[in-house]
């Protein structure tokens, strides 16, 4: 480990702060946040370092043909296993360096995000203005909230994923790619049930034409049980796996084929979606142990 995110990139933290222009404070009218080229160019700096020798994206080829699809009118799905708090940046700096059209993907990746990530921590809303996204009120966030005493927080939460779905509809017939983490949080090795999918990734499959799974492997920043500050900071062989286009309502109809009428068709789907994604790492991962033992 060469330390947290904190002392590791001070500077960079500092130099951030100077420049980022992303809201801390959620509300209707900036659920859609642009990404910033200068935030962009620090987060370059910090992570680059971090890829050893051998890090790459497999499979860019069928980000190609999602984009086609894409900028052809259909609406395109990329489901990313989520780990760390630099996957979005990962898949963004492997693709522009995997071909000459992977600025072109980069820059067309608009990110679902939960509001935590802006209100939470000043520093942490700073590093995510580098890439664009769309961000919502998650429902776990109330899941435990009472209809009387939270209802001024449930009205909100309401306003904002209206707001959010409106920009989601805006944006996904016109040329991107919508990345959605089907985990909805990063995985916590602590907590198993982070590596579960949520219900609510039904809804995107049912709503979008096309799309793509992407696994993650290789560890540059690992989640503490502390402040996100204290993440700690590694360098390794990192890679992305991106499988074939897949056919968004084929791949849901096999799945509820297999499943029974008593059986929670949304969680069934969202079962299916992180198996897969498993089953991807797992193989990407042997391959990836191969080049650290050479």
């Amino acid at each position: 480990m060469l330390g947290t995110l904190t002392t590791v990139f001070g500077d960079q933290i500092k130099r951030v702060m100077q420049v980022s222009k992303v809201p801390t404070v959620i509300t209707e009218e900036n659920v859609y946040q642009e990404a910033d080229p200068n935030v962009l160019a620090i987060v370059d700096e910090m992570m680059e370092p971090l890829f050893l020798p051998g890090s790459r994206m497999d499979g860019y080829s069928h980000l190609e043909e999602l984009m086609d699809k894409s900028k052809s009118g259909k609406a395109c799905l990329l489901l990313v296993e989520h780990y760390s708090n630099m996957d979005l940046g990962l898949v963004s700096m492997l693709a522009r360096k995997a071909g000459e059209r992977g600025k072109e993907i980069s820059d067309a990746i608009i990110a679902m995000a939960g509001m935590k990530l802006n209100e939470d921590n000043p520093v942490v809303a700073a590093f995510t203005g580098a890439y664009s996204k769309i961000v919502i009120y998650p429902s776990r966030y109330l899941q435990d909230a009472d209809p009387e005493k939270d209802k001024a927080e449930i009205m909100r939460s309401n306003t904002i994923n209206r707001a959010a779905m409106k920009s989601l509809i805006r944006n996904k017939y016109n040329g991107k790619l919508i990345l959605v983490f089907p985990a909805g949080t990063r995985y916590r090795p602590w907590e198993p049930d982070s590596k579960k999918g949520v219900r609510e990734i039904d809804s995107y499959i049912r709503s979008f034409d096309y799309m793509c799974f992407v696994a993650l492997n290789g560890d540059i920043l690992h989640v503490q049980q502390t402040d996100m500050m204290n993440d700690a900071v590694s360098k390794d062989i990192v890679t992305a796996t991106v499988s074939p286009v897949t056919d968004c309502q084929e791949f849901r109809n096999n799945v509820l084929a297999k499943t029974g009428e008593e059986e929670d068709k949304k969680q069934a789907v969202a079962d299916a979606i992180m198996e897969e994604l498993e089953k991807m790492h797992v193989a990407a991962e042997a391959e990836r142990q191969k080049l650290l033992k050479a």
